[in-house]
């Protein structure tokens, strides 16, 4: 069975960003779709997206890290692998979540000068709820701006 692999964007950024259209020029088959509007909204077209698919890769950036966590603590049986960048696991929208057990592998990056998303509070409720987590903090900002083109793609997103 093939891998389906999906990026799912932060709250400002799109599918045109610079991680959506990194992953583009590597990856034809991934999905990179636009999620605006409300976590609801956005949840709605992920899930919709998501509906027939199975295997999944799902990478998240920030709030989409949110979205892909959420999605992922609902979903687990269709989930291979969960990669999350510097996700806002610590919004309010998270706490119903914080007391699942995900066992799917989680791959975890975190820049260690975010000021926006704080790494030990996400690092704390990250090692809580994926039992098969991979952290790793890197010397780098919110955005992953310095590190992101670094980081293994072929083997995370392997199939």
């Amino acid at each position: 069975m093939s891998t389906t692999r999906v990026f799912i964007h932060g709250l400002e950024s799109s599918a045109q960003g610079t991680k959506g259209t990194y992953f583009r020029k590597r990856y034809s088959d991934m999905i990179i779709e636009n999620y605006p509007g409300s976590l609801e909204s956005r949840m709605d077209k992920l899930r919709g997206i998501l509906t027939d698919k199975k295997n999944l890769v799902l990478v998240g950036s920030s709030y989409g890290g949110l979205m892909a966590a959420m999605y992922a603590c609902d979903n687990e049986h269709k989930i291979k692998r969960l990669i999350l960048l510097a996700p806002a696991l610590d919004l309010e929208e998270f706490k119903p979540y914080l007391n699942r057990k995900i066992e799917v592998p989680v791959v975890l990056y975190h820049g260690s000068r975010d000021d926006v998303v704080p790494l030990e509070q996400v690092r704390e409720i990250a090692s809580k709820i994926f039992k098969n987590l991979s952290h790793h903090i890197v010397d780098d900002d919110h955005p992953l701006s310095d590190t992101f083109t670094s980081f293994d793609w072929d083997n995370l997103l392997d199939d």
